[in-house]
């Protein structure tokens, strides 16, 4: 049976560069590959094939022989291409790419990382005032930090770690059965590459202990709610002397009892008499920075309404700039009011005129249309 020529089984082009065959050959070998297709006898033989190609072109001498003369420089009549060259080596030719596409589930790039510190979370609570201005906060944070007795190494002061024998200090080890390749961490060190006969008595061989850190946080002004501060290299010592993992601060802005934030602007309501609010005049309200901003009222103000006060609101992270303050005005209605008030308000009530009270008069004008709808229905 004729064989299929071996670029055309990987689907590229005659001389494509190495790098094109290898990335085609990763792509095929993740179709075909048995463990993907469990059962499929036609996916078997085409894994097969694309390892029998890549075999061949992978090698510059074999693929240099096979452009010459095709599969008849494999075969029994060509000698001298075939020379010391062995049957095809379907586990060599996929453990080139093994690592690229099952490193992370089998460990073979996590047992290089195994070592370094876990990263650590620590929440912050913070005022609307902080967020504003800007603090510097200290934090103590419960973690893992290298060892004083032995420095981080784990073992005992004047022994040393040894290259593990299993692995040869690579931290994980291969084994081949038929044309498939496995990769796993090394069982004996766990993936650091080193093995100590002699652990550290006070950390047991780990290189860290546990201790509680004191730490300074910068809070920079114009943070907001679930703003991360990430401090490299303060999260938990690696261990036997890898290195540290980070830290995240999460911030938290509490409520304000006066202020409400919306981004970079904050609200407020301020109450207003309605006398105040009838003949227009003048009310103060505070500012975030501790100080005041007057607020010009003009006359016939209804409740409700919104005064804005630029560059009154909170600053822009990392910039010169401020939002704004939108003050709402409530106009508050008087209570307890004695007989001779009452009647002061009757009579004014009594001597308006049409468009002293805008809102009720457009309502009533409504309900009427409304009505006279509805009874003609």
């Amino acid at each position: 049976m004729n064989k299929r020529c071996y670029y055309e089984t990987l689907g590229c082009p005659k001389g494509a560069p190495i790098e094109t065959i290898k990335a085609s050959y990763r792509k095929l070998a993740m179709q075909y590959h048995p463990d993907r297709n469990p059962g499929d006898a036609t996916a078997e033989v085409k894994f097969k094939e694309i390892n029998e190609a890549y075999d061949v072109l992978k090698d510059e001498q074999k693929r240099a022989a096979y452009d010459r003369f095709g599969h008849a420089a494999f075969e029994n009549g060509m000698g001298g291409a075939r020379a010391g060259a062995g049957p095809f080596d379907f586990a060599g030719s996929f453990s080139d790419v093994f690592e690229d596409l099952f490193g992370d589930l089998m460990g073979g790039r996590k047992a290089r990382r195994s070592n370094r510190g876990a990263d650590l979370r620590y929440n912050l609570t913070i005022t609307l005032e902080d967020a504003f201005r800007g603090r510097s906060a200290e934090i103590r944070v419960p973690t893992q930090m290298a060892c004083d007795a032995c420095n981080g190494s784990g073992a005992e002061p004047g022994h040393e770690a040894e290259t593990c024998p299993a692995c040869a200090g690579h931290g994980k080890v291969r084994a081949t059965q038929g044309f498939f390749t496995i990769e796993r961490t090394c069982s004996t060190c766990r993936g650091s590459g080193r093995v100590i006969r002699h652990p550290c008595r006070v950390c047991r061989g780990a290189g860290v202990v546990e201790k509680e850190r004191t730490l300074s946080v910068d809070v920079p002004p114009g943070v907001e709610d679930g703003t991360r501060i990430r401090l490299s290299g303060e999260g938990a010592a690696g261990l036997h002397g890898g290195p540290n993992g980070d830290l995240y601060i999460f911030l938290s802005v509490s409520q304000h009892p006066i202020f409400q934030r919306d981004g970079h602007d904050l609200h407020c309501r301020a109450p207003v008499s309605f006398i105040t609010a009838a003949l227009g005049g003048a009310i103060e309200v505070p500012t975030l920075d501790g100080g005041k901003a007057k607020v010009a009222i003009p006359e016939g103000t209804q409740s409700g309404r919104q005064f804005r006060l630029r560059g009154k609101g909170m600053p822009v992270l990392r910039s010169a700039q401020r939002g704004d303050l939108y003050v709402e005005v409530t106009v508050e209605t008087p209570v307890r009011l004695n007989r001779k008030q009452k009647e002061l308000l009757r009579a004014f009530e009594a001597e308006s005129e049409t468009g002293t009270h805008p809102e009720c008069e457009g309502f009533l004008a409504r309900l009427k249309e409304f009505w006279n709808g509805a009874g003609t229905a």
